[in-house]
């Protein structure tokens, strides 16, 4: 009885080691240590995601001065600013920069013109002195002449000797008259030249200091219309009170057309590529996630630029937004996915359950069994990846390489289904080309304008 237990027990230990064998330690069998996802059919959307911030597309420029830099001022500071958000009327105040080095240069003008006023004043004096001084020698001169010629006459019947010497004598004053004429008139000359050269410096000292005074005068900003004002931001933030305001660019904040704002963003230099002028772009504001909103890509930068926290180069697209809503005030943040194509009836993949070895392939379970195979992708987005050839309706993907790669067969994709695929991309690519070139065209006729379109106003503001 013992030896039928024992045989039967025996028995079962042999089944089990052959079914291990048979099963367990097959290389083609389903382990545990893979993650399986079944491949997706459907409508495949490529896009680029990337995070903007609201702008007006139109706004008016506030500045300052702009004839700064002819009197000598290269920048200046904000000494008052009213409060960002301000909704402000035509003509009410806005800011005031600070005068300090204009008001020295003003007091030094001022110091010049007194000082050139005084150095008239005294030549003036000192020519009226001269010239007293020649006139009342030529007084002098002309009476001894009377005299001499009264002698010469008393002395017609004297001898010829005392005659002649009455004459010399009377020469002798004539040249002496000549000579103080002539002294007279180069004092004349000389003196006018160098009151002409005075009068001209208090001229332009006069000139410079009306410009001093004028342009201290638009050193006070008003709003040239009415609007919600905004201060001005710069690469290391906003201006504010003390912020610096240079001669170059003396703007000091802007009154934005909140009727039709754009979205500035910064797409990688990897992407830049695929983004061009007319795109469709879906946008939501962070601070409202539940409105969602369309634009159009009016403008992709040609160089690229390196931002604070960003390790590789981003090139500035703007985005205008085809809606208005009162929600939406520039600085906003938004989330802007940007649609480069929209591919119909696909097959795609998680993206991380493709793999590469020169040749790209996923890992395939169909049935019971597992098997490294090749696949032909196309595009993909950020999280999936178009598969053209290489898996069927039953595979399912794994996620994650097996712990015994190296087992499993590597099966190649047929050459016919690889010339197909070829064919199916090339027919995207010239389909994805027709696309593009409606939507620059679209994006043509809708004219879009420059953000800071110059013309000129009174204070020196700047019409966008």
């Amino acid at each position: 009885m013992k030896t039928k237990h024992l045989a039967w027990i025996l028995g079962i230990a042999l089944l089990l080691v052959a079914a291990y064998f048979a099963f367990g330690s097959s290389t083609d069998t389903v382990k545990s240590d893979i993650l399986l996802v079944t491949p997706e059919q459907g409508p495949f959307e490529v896009g680029i995601q990337a995070t903007g911030e609201l702008k007006a597309k139109n706004s008016i420029k506030i500045r300052g001065s702009q004839a700064m830099r002819s009197v000598g001022v290269w920048q200046t500071s904000i000494k008052e600013l009213i409060p960002e958000g301000t909704i402000v009327e035509k003509g009410d105040f806005v800011a005031s920069l600070d005068k300090t080095e204009l008001a020295n240069k003003i007091t030094e003008r001022t110091t010049d013109i007194e000082r050139e006023q005084t150095k008239l004043e005294q030549m003036q004096i000192d020519t009226a002195i001269q010239m007293k001084d020649i006139n009342d020698q030529i007084g002098n001169i002309l009476f001894n002449m009377e005299q001499e010629r009264l002698e010469i006459e008393r002395n017609k019947y004297e001898p010829q000797m005392v005659i002649d010497q009455s004459l010399l004598k009377l020469k002798n004053s004539e040249r002496s008259l000549d000579q103080l004429e002539n002294k007279k008139e180069l004092i004349e000359i000389q003196s006018d030249a160098k009151i002409r050269e005075i009068k001209t410096n208090i001229k332009q000292l006069n000139s410079k200091l009306a410009l001093l005074n004028k342009v201290a005068g638009e050193f006070t900003i008003t709003a040239p219309e009415g609007g919600m004002l905004i201060y001005e931001k710069t690469w290391n933030g906003k201006k504010t009170v003390g912020a610096q305001i240079s001669g170059w660019d003396p703007v000091v904040a802007e009154l934005p057309d909140l009727s039709k704002m754009i979205s500035v963003a910064y797409v990688n230099e990897v992407d830049i590529s695929k983004v061009k002028e007319g795109q469709i772009v879906n946008l939501t504001i962070d601070a409202f996630p539940e409105k969602k909103f369309t634009g159009q890509i009016i403008s992709v930068a040609n160089i690229g630029q390196e931002l604070k926290n960003q390790e590789a180069k981003v090139f500035e697209i703007k985005i205008e937004v085809d809606q208005e809503d009162e929600v939406m005030r520039p600085a906003m943040t938004t989330t802007n996915k940007i649609q480069i194509y929209e591919y119909e009836d696909v097959t795609f993949i998680p993206i991380d359950a493709l793999q590469n070895d020169s040749l790209d392939y996923v890992w395939v379970k169909n049935g019971s069994k597992i098997r490294k195979q090749e696949v032909v992708v196309g595009p993909a987005n950020e999280d999936h990846i178009i598969i053209l050839a290489g898996l069927s309706k039953d595979d399912k993907v794994s996620l994650k390489e097996p712990n015994d790669a190296a087992t499993y067969e590597f099966t190649l994709v047929e050459g016919n289904a690889k010339s197909e695929a070829e064919k199916k991309m090339a027919e995207w690519t010239k389909s994805k080309e027709s696309y593009d070139k409606t939507n620059e065209e679209k994006a043509k006729e809708r004219q879009p304008s420059k953000i800071d379109k110059e013309d000129g106003g009174g204070g020196f503001i700047i019409v966008g």
